[in-house]
């Protein structure tokens, strides 16, 4: 691989990485300023004073963890976590009667399938070459070479 296509690589990446994270980053807020409370609420979710804060805590994490690279399988397994229960519990679409509700449930549960899809390529494929993830593993494999190179006395 050429230096050109390895730095457009790292570009790419890093871009998907931030507008992946974006998406959580932003929807967290809604998990801490109440506003979320009450839509788990009225959707029946059991303990929802703790389940939603908790929720908002696991996509921060993720979405930061992500967001700069560092233990990003990590941060995707997550996101992963938060997904799943989230897409089957609250956009049921399959459940909606109102035409307008099931859409706009569909959208939601095709957007989080979309973005679990993404989550899961994360936790196999890590946070790519312009990451904190790859700057500790460049930072490793260098000490170590450097001590194989240099013979104990």
């Amino acid at each position: 691989m050429s230096v050109a296509s390895g730095n457009l690589r790292g570009a790419v990446v890093l871009l998907g990485r931030i507008l992946f994270s974006f998406v959580f980053l932003f929807f967290c807020i809604s998990h801490f300023n109440g506003q979320d409370l009450a839509y788990a609420s009225a959707a029946h979710v059991p303990a929802p004073r703790i389940l939603v804060p908790l929720a908002g805590v696991l996509i921060l994490l993720g979405g930061l963890s992500v967001l700069f690279g560092y233990k990003a399988k990590l941060g995707a397994w997550l996101i992963v976590i938060f997904l799943i229960p989230v897409t089957l519990t609250m956009h049921q679409f399959w459940a909606a009667a109102d035409p307008a509700a099931h859409a706009a449930q569909l959208q939601n549960f095709l957007r989080n399938t979309a973005l679990l899809g993404a989550a899961l390529l994360i936790t196999q494929f890590g946070a790519g070459p312009w990451s904190l993830d790859a700057l500790a593993a460049s930072k490793q494999s260098s000490s170590s070479a450097s001590s194989v190179a240099t013979p104990a006395r």
